[in-house]
């Protein structure tokens, strides 16, 4: 076999493996479902009327459309959500000894962390599959076309990728699993500082100034833009972009820090 075959083989193997921890241990993925859902059902019932009534255009106790607005907001915390998952399942095999058991086995270096990648790209996609069928039971109404319904499920996927990579860093920096679990949350509360709950336009100015530059505004924007059937635009690329940093600068950090670790 090529290096390229075995390093493909020993992936599948490690996936398999993460795909079994989640099948044993499903109250962490319910956690990190639940999280967004919660956050969903409180914005809608709890603040939908008033929050909805603010927005630019809308009448009074316009559920729906705050709904349709908070959308993408809680699409990008269900990502940031099942990273943290990730995050502490990469810390818990940094300290448990099993990566020096991985040592001593004739398998790919690459394989531990491209499990771990698989695997939880695959949580992120049951993840969001149940927060869209909430949503649409809570009313959620899209003018999206097949084409971009394809671009929202492609961006997604790529969110999805570099955000799981650059938590498979966070996780590998870690001392132990309780510390790789916190650092994540700073994504889970970032939608709250942009353009997830609120138009950006309503906020003091120097916080409308961070929430206009951080990367996850023009993420939630294009993923607003695509669920209200726009055609993609610079909020598309600005979010392709973002996820293209995102994702590079996490796997060169954590090649790095796996080969030091891992060495020592």
């Amino acid at each position: 076999m090529s290096t390229t075959t075995y390093a493909v083989r020993d992936s599948a193997t490690m996936l398999r493996r993460n795909l079994k921890h989640m099948a044993r241990y499903p109250s962490q993925t319910l956690m990190l479902i639940g999280l967004p859902l919660l956050f969903l059902l409180l914005f809608v019932y709890v603040f939908g009327g008033t929050m909805g009534a603010g927005l630019p255009g809308a009448p009074a106790e316009d559920r729906g459309g705050y709904l349709t607005f908070i959308t993408p907001g809680i699409l990008m915390m269900t990502v940031a959500s099942v990273s943290i998952g990730t995050a502490v399942s990469v810390a818990t095999d940094m300290t448990n000894g099993i990566i020096d058991r991985f040592r001593t086995m004739a398998i790919a270096k690459v394989s531990v962390l491209t499990g771990h990648v698989l695997g939880a790209m695959i949580q992120t996609a049951l993840a969001l599959a149940v927060v869209f069928g909430v949503a649409f039971l809570l009313g959620l109404e899209t003018a999206a076309s097949a084409t971009q319904w394809l671009s929202l499920v492609g961006l997604l996927a790529l969110l999805s990728f570099a955000m799981t990579w650059f938590t498979v860093g966070l996780g590998l920096a870690s001392p132990n699993p309780e510390t790789a679990s916190n650092w994540p949350m700073i994504f889970v509360l970032l939608p709250f500082a942009g353009s997830g709950f609120v138009p950006v336009e309503s906020m003091p100015t120097g916080l409308r100034w961070f929430a206009e530059h951080q990367p996850f505004t023009p993420i939630m924007d294009a993923f607003r833009g695509l669920l209200a059937g726009s055609p993609g635009g610079s909020e598309v690329l600005w979010a392709i972009g973002w996820c293209v940093v995102i994702g590079l600068v996490g796997y060169l950090w954590s090649r790095r820090l796996y080969r030091t670790r891992a060495a020592n």
